[in-house]
């Protein structure tokens, strides 16, 4: 595996897992989500980080893949 394409995979995985880490708050800690948003100004911020991150990082991890399957079958 080559230098960037494993960069992008720890900086795609990276994003992911902090969106992740962020929805998980929302929802938990940060008061749940109804209907009409997050309960709490936390809540909202973690809404926020995570809807930032988590399609960044699913993009940066299928560009990562795709990269690494175009190396393999050269």
């Amino acid at each position: 595996m080559q230098r960037d394409t494993r960069q992008l995979l720890r900086a795609g995985l990276a994003i992911f897992l902090s969106g992740a880490v962020a929805a998980v708050f929302a929802l938990t800690v940060g008061g749940g989500i109804s209907r009409q948003g997050p309960h709490s100004n936390s809540g909202w911020l973690a809404l926020m980080i995570a809807m930032g991150c988590l399609p960044l990082g699913t993009l940066t991890l299928v560009l990562a893949l795709a990269k690494l399957v175009g190396k393999k079958r050269k």
